[in-house]
């Protein structure tokens, strides 16, 4: 008999953890109204901890680094599965100084980056354009990061979604309002029972229940607007990823560009500002002027799962690990993360964690945050 597992929540990291767990013979059915065009949908798609190594944040690195590590074998199995692209490319990224108050700012990160034994070089202005052809005139240095690479979000959300049906995901198109170890109450009333169940809810309210407790774990939403434009000129597209202080330009292989992303304390707000559109927009022309002359085709919000050190949730929550799987709080990270988390999840199921597994799941730990409140 195939043991059963719910997965609540269709982003990149529920989908991740449904294909994972359905390869490894598990019953999975999906609880999510739309899967995949949550804030997965939105994103730029940046598989780039060199590029975000901050002080503080040396976690944050190490997960990073590892589940980038695990993305080559992780999308050729995937699109096996799929049948489809899954829209990854590895053509490197660029930090670029777009004044000399960036450059001081973006020469103190690289000091970073060498200390800590990351892939990462110093280019002058002369070098950055001879790599990227795109570039302002005016740009005043930066950093080449050959190992910081990107994916077509939309096509991974696709090919997860193919792969998932491959695999006999079952998906039912309804919210989960409550979940237990064992149990998921539907927004229709419907109670559903499960051997494993697994909360990926992103920064949505999910109500966490143990043993008659309410278990709360500190995640927020963090809104994130974007913006999509499209050219095939190559004056206009550029070859890399190009960043910026507060400012990205990833390019697609179909002509897309994507420009993003503000980040702001919100609630769950999704409203696209002109003012968010205008400062975007005029941050990524400094960079790459050329984009002046693309369509601007799309411009929306999402929000990020944040927690208060940046790390995400991950494990069993409850007393002694009772209650069901959370993986949660990937805040801007989640399709960076997914391999590595859909693994750690994987391997909570069948029992099969390694010790790296649970060095990094220490790290993310439930207990480190989580509150219970009983409820009569």
């Amino acid at each position: 008999m195939k043991y059963t597992v719910a997965v609540v929540g269709g982003g990149v990291i529920g989908l991740s953890i449904a294909w994972r767990t359905a390869a490894r013979g598990f019953s999975v059915t999906m609880y999510d109204p739309d899967p995949g065009h949550g804030a997965s949908w939105v994103a730029g798609g940046m598989l780039a901890p060199t590029a975000e190594a901050y002080h503080g944040e040396e976690g944050v690195l190490r997960f990073g680094l590892a589940s980038r590590a695990r993305y080559p074998s992780f999308v050729a199995e995937l699109e096996e599965d799929a049948g489809r692209d899954a829209g990854y490319t590895e053509q490197g990224t660029l930090l670029v100084a777009r004044d000399a108050d960036d450059a001081a700012e973006i020469r103190r990160l690289f000091d970073l980056q060498q200390a800590m034994g990351l892939p990462a070089e110093w280019r002058t202005s002369s070098e950055l354009r001879r790599l990227e052809p795109a570039l302002a005139r005016t740009v005043r240095g930066g950093v080449w990061m050959p190992l910081d690479h990107q994916v077509d979000n939309r096509r991974l959300i696709k090919a997860l979604c193919a792969a998932c049906s491959t695999r006999g995901v079952c998906f039912e198109r309804q919210s989960a309002v409550e979940v237990t170890s064992s149990s998921v109450r539907l927004s229709s009333g419907e109670l559903s029972r499960a051997d494993h169940v697994v909360v990926a809810t992103g920064a949505n309210p999910s109500v966490v229940m143990d043993d008659g407790a309410l278990v709360t774990l500190p995640v927020r939403p963090v809104k994130g607007q974007i913006l999509r434009l499209r050219s095939v000129a190559a004056a206009v597209c550029p070859s890399h990823t190009v960043r910026g202080l507060g400012i990205y330009v990833i390019p697609r292989s179909d002509g897309e560009i994507v420009v993003g992303a503000t980040s702001e304390e919100k609630g769950f707000d999704t409203t696209v500002t002109a003012g968010a559109v205008m400062d975007l927009l005029r941050d990524a022309w400094e960079l790459v002027p050329g984009i002046a002359e693309a369509e601007l085709v799309e411009a929306k919000a999402g929000l990020r799962p944040g927690t208060p050190d940046n790390l995400p949730i991950i494990g069993r929550v409850g007393c002694e690990g009772s209650g069901p799987i959370v993986a949660v709080g990937h805040y801007r990270h989640g399709i960076l993360f997914a391999p590595l988390t859909a693994e750690l999840v994987t391997g909570l199921l069948t029992d099969s964690s390694t010790s790296e597994h649970t060095e990094l799941l220490k790290l993310c730990e439930p207990a480190r945050f989580e509150a219970r409140e009983v409820r009569g």
